[in-house]
């Protein structure tokens, strides 16, 4: 662990065996399955609700800016060198460092990441914020 944060709980993200550091927050872990309404004839008591598509949400983590932010920068200069979709893992930890739970994620490519913005009006730490699309989640 690189640095100490005040959150009860945090997240460490690594993308095809890049340690990518700890992150305040990770939003997106989710899915939504299409459904199909099949009607039989005859049968007027209910509708067959086929399942269809599976939609994984993009995933957005933030954290304030630390020495680990210039290893988000490195991996986004490699895709633009490259276009691979990479797995990895995110892992939620305790502050203590105990992994409390590992999600597994398959076909990462980047969206979205805002750099810090810097204010000394604005008392708010400066941080940055990660957003990617994938292909699947396991849960371990």
């Amino acid at each position: 662990m690189t640095d100490v944060f005040a959150s009860s709980v945090f997240f460490q993200l690594t993308i095809g065996g890049n340690d990518l550091g700890e992150f305040h927050t990770c939003q997106g872990l989710g899915a939504q399955m299409e459904v199909e309404q099949f009607t039989e004839g005859g049968n007027n008591g209910f509708t067959w609700q086929l399942p269809s598509r599976i939609t994984w949400s993009n995933i957005t983590m933030t954290r304030p800016v630390t020495a680990d932010s210039a290893k988000v920068v490195r991996w986004l200069n490699e895709v633009v060198r490259r276009v691979e979709r990479k797995s990895g893992e995110i892992v939620a930890l305790a502050p203590d460092g105990t992994p409390i739970m590992r999600w597994q994620v398959q076909g990462i490519v980047p969206v979205r990441w805002d750099g810090p913005s810097f204010d000394p009006a604005d008392s708010q730490a400066a941080k940055e914020t990660l957003e990617f699309a994938h292909e699947g989640l396991l849960a371990s």
